[in-house]
């Protein structure tokens, strides 16, 4: 194991033990963070580590990438179908919003209805979180962190997070070096809100750009560097509590 391996791991079982927790609870997306949160997790607490697969009319392969990751790293996982949940909360929300006057209930709502998905979720690995005694682990890496990519108190609402000081690429690294399967690997990233739904193709850059313009190692084109500052001064509420009065 790597020195940043290990010195994770070490972190997490230290998270645990001074919350007087068992383990560690992960959602599974399907995706390479969440693989490898849950990677990190084996070696931070062997044995006390289980994975939730939460589809809410996602995409199979997700599901099937989730189940994969469980498959290599040897954790008991539990699934549940947010689908009928989420149709219900979707139905009485747009019937509620409909009882008000017509300015005021106007607007998009594919982003708000997007976000319920991950909430939902949030809710979910709560439950199993507390049922059995564990925390929660994030699967937000800097580069997300950096720009609000992610959703306030739905994937944002973790109780520690492993991966949030390392770079898309970073975690790249650490996935190759854990051994989650290449096909996690391979894909383009997507927080699956939406069909067709990419992480880069709704940020409007590549995660290559927002590390060159994080850490300086490359040139980025202007309108490019100041997309990422807007989304960076947009955010700045998501990682910060709730502002109180002086």
């Amino acid at each position: 194991m790597s020195t940043r391996a290990r010195e994770i791991a070490d972190w997490m079982q230290a998270q645990v033990a001074s919350a007087g927790a068992r383990g560690v609870v992960v959602g599974l997306s399907g995706g390479i963070d969440s693989a490898v949160v849950l990677g990190l997790a084996v070696r931070a607490t062997p044995g006390q580590v289980v994975g939730v697969m939460m589809p809410c009319h996602s995409d199979p392969q997700d599901e099937a990438h989730g189940r994969l990751t469980v498959d290599h790293f040897g954790v008991p996982a539990v699934r549940l179908d947010l689908g009928p949940t989420y149709d219900r909360m979707v139905e009485d929300l747009r019937s509620a919003l409909a009882t008000l006057p017509a300015a005021a209930a106007g607007g998009d709502q594919r982003l708000p209805l997007a976000n319920v998905k991950p909430r939902l979720r949030m809710t979910s690995l709560y439950f199993v979180a507390n049922s059995l005694n564990c925390l929660v682990a994030g699967t937000g890496n800097r580069s997300e962190i950096a720009i609000g990519y992610f959703t306030k108190y739905g994937d944002g609402g973790a109780d520690i997070l492993p991966i949030a000081r390392l770079l898309k690429s970073e975690v790249r690294e650490l996935a190759r070096e854990l051994g989650v399967p290449a096909p996690i690997i391979d894909k383009p990233p997507s927080a699956g809100l939406w069909s067709g739904q990419t992480d880069e193709g709704e940020m409007g850059l590549t995660y290559e750009q927002l590390e060159h313009h994080l850490t300086g190692s490359g040139p980025v084109p202007p309108e490019v560097a100041r997309q990422i500052e807007r989304l960076a001064r947009a955010s700045v509420h998501k990682r910060a509590l709730p502002p109180i009065p002086e």
